[in-house]
């Protein structure tokens, strides 16, 4: 059954990882980590994406920052996990680049510094990683920490919501609405508040139905069959 491939595999993975393959010891790491092929145990995790995060392995450092990030099986250590999510984000991981803007931004085991948190916001950005997309259009947008540039949030809004992100879809709903940093379109408004809203957002339902009071029946329909279209086409060209 699985579980024997899986002791089986464990087995020859540890020759290699013994070996100092570092695919292997990220494997067996893994295996460790979600208890598979071998019993759970985190601490092994750790040492085995330590062997493999020292040999440059990307995806070790950056579940390594994570484990130190989040404390799991190791005391939770953010100096610890800023220097493996710093290895990993230079070496272009995405998710480490974001993480580690976030640890910057919030002065998580390192002095706050919003420049730097800024400066890997936008590399993860530029990889399409939709959450430090939806990150540099808050700090464009309310001018936090960055100076306040309502085309640039506009942008970054856009490339979030067409990866889906509730959030950046409701805000550029709400742009759209005040005609910020782009001509006021109430349609527009509309369509976007009314996907967020779809998916939950409270605050965009709020948006759209003040919205809908200063709109005609016929510039709803519009808002509501653009928004229908928009989400067929997965947000794409919306």
């Amino acid at each position: 059954g699985e579980i024997k491939d899986l002791q089986e595999a464990a087995k020859w993975f540890r020759l290699a990882a013994n070996q100092g393959d570092a695919d292997a010891q990220v494997w067996l790491g893994a295996a460790y980590a979600g208890g598979r092929g071998v019993p759970q145990d985190f601490k092994e995790a750790i040492s085995w994406y330590r062997l493999a995060g020292e040999q440059a392995h990307i995806d070790a450092q950056h579940r390594l920052g994570l484990m130190y990030g989040q404390g799991q099986g190791v005391d939770q250590n953010h100096p610890e996990a800023i220097k493996w999510y710093s290895l990993a984000a230079k070496q272009g991981h995405s998710d480490a680049q974001f993480k580690l803007g976030v640890m910057y931004d919030e002065g998580q085991g390192v002095t706050q510094d919003h420049q730097e948190a800024s400066k890997w916001y936008h590399l993860a950005a530029k990889q399409g990683y939709m959450s430090a997309q939806f990150r540099l259009g808050v700090m464009y947008d309310q001018g936090e920490n960055l100076i306040q540039n309502h085309q640039k949030a506009i942008k970054y809004y856009r490339l979030a919501a067409a990866q889906g992100h509730v959030n950046a879809q409701a805000s550029l709903g709400i742009m759209y609405g005040q005609g910020q940093g782009i001509a006021k379109d109430d349609i527009r408004a509309h369509m976007w508040l009314d996907l967020a809203a779809s998916r939950g957002n409270g605050l965009a339902e709020q948006g759209r139905n003040l919205l809908a009071k200063k709109m005609s029946p016929s510039q709803i329909t519009k808002a509501q069959k653009m928004a229908k279209d928009c989400e067929k086409n997965n947000y794409q060209d919306c």
